[in-house]
Formats: C-alpha cells, structure tokens, sequence
C-alpha cells in the first residue's frame, strides 16, 4: 500500500516539484502571521486609540466652553498648525522650547539615523533645500553604510564567531555543528545583555518618563531598525549634557547595529539554518553542456595516450600511467579535467 502511494502521480508531482511548495507554504504562513499581528494590534490598542479620542473631544468642548471668546474654527486652525509643526520635532509646549532639532549633535543624530535606514521621524528636513539634500545624500551615504557595515562584520566575526568555533572543534573535537549552535546561542546571550538590558536599564534611568519596559522597546526598535520614532532619547527639557547624551546614543546605535548583524551573520551559517533554507530554494541546474564537453575532451585525451602508447612503447611506468588514465571514471573526483 505504501509502495503505491509513493507511486502514485500526486505524490510524484510533490516530490518532483518539493522546494515550490515549501515557498507555497511559506507563503501563506506569512500571510497568516500578518493578519495575526493586524488582529492582535487592532484588538489590543483600539480601545486606547477610542478613550484618547474622547478625551481630547471632551478637553476641546470644555476649553470652548471656558473660552467664550475663542472660536472653534480658530482652534481648529491653531491645532492644526501645532501638530504640522509637532511633526517635523518643533513643540509649541513652553518646557520644550529650549530643545533645538537640528544643532549638530541633534544633525549628528539624524544622519545616522538616516544612514542605518531607521528613521525615527521625529524630526525632518523643513527646507526645500533639506529635503533634496536629504535625497542624495541618503543615495549615496545608504550603499556606503551597507558596505562599511559589510567589511566590519566579516573582520569582526573573523574574531568572534570563525576563529573560537575553528579552536574548540580541534582542541577538543566537539562536531562543528554542535560547537557553532552553541556558539550562538551565547553570543545572541551576550549581544541581549550588552545591548538591550543593560542599555535598557541606563535609560530609564537617564530618561524621567521611560521605565524599563519602554527603554527595552526602543533599544529594540532601533537596533532592528524599525524606528517608529514614539521614543527618542534626550528630548527632555531638563536633560543635562544633552549634546553629549546624543553623541553617546549616536555611538550606541552604530555599535548595536553592527553587533546585531555580527549575530544574525552568525545564525545564518548555521548548518541546521542553511538545511531549512535549501527546502524553499530552487535546486542548481546541472551544466549539462560543460560536462558533455569535458567528458568529450577527456574521451580525446584518452584516445590520443592510448594510440601513443601503442605505436610507442616507454616502458612499464607509461603503460601504468596511460592504464590509469584510461580506467579512470568519467566524472570522478580523481579526474584532473572535472577538477
């Protein structure tokens, strides 16, 4: 019965074409994961969205209420204007007006957000100037990150990851697969410590409105680069030190980014990774063409040796050496012309 079912055309077909089903399936487990997470977002944070808006209709009707003199459509007017303003990182609130967005730390700050494609959007080019600048200088500065970030990696896992992992499968030969599991699995350890939770606990401590829950959610959205911008370090009014405060997270960003690709690199050379990768990748066509040709060159090769042998004899190490040659598989690893 099995034997049948394994013969039957269905299970060919499966079998024949395995790799374009996997992606299929790949396919609709993502799709599933995304409405998971719409149907999770939308059911956690709706009620919130719901209250804030009641809250600030009942702040405006009581405000028109006190101000009899203050009409709707101006306040409607003068919010309107404040949240434009509140979008490009310019507050009409008196304790932050000390805060200027484009000094050159808060530049600083910018450009790498710009540069390692995170993009808090708290703040924006306002100049038409800015926004052009902004275009080229993001064409170029992005590839060049891309690259600089490629050629610290390589030089940094040479160290971390290639050489420990190389040592402790011949010192103690430990399997390498097994040796560089473990190994990620400490590095991603170390890598949380370093980079989120200490990191975390700094800035609630630093940062008077952000507990620890909310210092780990921004270490984590900027390092994966997602910067949705909802907390930006140093924008407090009273923040001491504050040019120097955003060199530091300016420095902590490129670090942590450059340490989370060191991981990611590291999980992506594993052997069981690279397996479950093969299932949804198209096999390599076999250079048919090349092998006919080289199997027609070696048939030439060995054609010509043998004829030479026979009109001339060298002795018993040539006729050894054309016997070789000539019993060698075609195709073997031993075949100096397929090497």
């Amino acid at each position: 019965m099995l034997q049948s079912l394994a013969s039957s055309p269905c299970v060919r077909l499966i079998q024949t074409h395995r790799s374009t089903w996997c992606l299929v399936v790949l396919v609709l487990g993502y799709l599933l994961y995304l409405l998971f997470g719409a149907v999770v977002f939308s059911s956690v944070e709706l009620p919130y969205e719901d209250q804030l808006r009641q809250e600030l209709r009942a702040l405006k009707q009581q405000l028109l209420r006190d101000s009899a003199c203050l009409s709707e459509q101006r306040l409607e007017l003068f919010l309107a204007r404040a949240l434009e303003a509140s979008s490009y990182g310019v507050s009409v609130l008196n304790n932050a007006s000390s805060n200027w967005n484009w000094d050159f730390t808060s530049a600083l700050f910018f450009s790498s957000t710009v540069l390692s494609t995170t993009g808090y959007g708290h703040t924006a080019p306002l100049s038409d100037g800015g926004k052009a600048f902004c275009i080229i200088y993001s064409v170029i500065g992005i590839p060049f990150t891309l690259l600089f970030l490629t050629a610290m990696v390589q030089r940094i896992m040479v160290y971390t990851t290639w050489r420990p992992i190389a040592y402790v499968h011949h010192r103690w030969g430990v399997a390498k697969p097994l040796v560089a599991l473990v190994h990620a699995a400490l590095l991603s350890v170390l890598a949380a410590c370093g980079f989120f939770l200490i990191p975390a606990a700094i800035f609630s401590a630093l940062e008077d409105n952000w507990n620890f829950l909310e210092s780990f959610y921004f270490c984590f959205i900027s390092l994966s680069t997602i910067g949705l911008g909802d907390y930006v370090p140093g924008e407090a009014s009273n923040q001491k030190y504050r040019e120097l405060y955003k060199v530091a997270i300016t420095v902590y960003l490129v670090l942590g980014l450059l340490v989370m690709l060191v991981v990611l690199e590291t999980f992506c050379e594993l052997q069981q990774l690279k397996q479950l990768r093969k299932m949804f990748y198209l096999k390599k066509e076999k250079p048919e063409d090349r092998l006919a040709i080289l199997e027609r060159d070696h048939l030439s090769f060995t054609t010509v040796l043998t004829r030479n042998a026979a009109e001339n004899h060298k002795g018993p190490f040539y006729d050894r050496f054309v016997g070789v040659s000539v019993l060698a598989p075609l195709g073997g690893q031993d075949d100096p012309m397929i090497q």
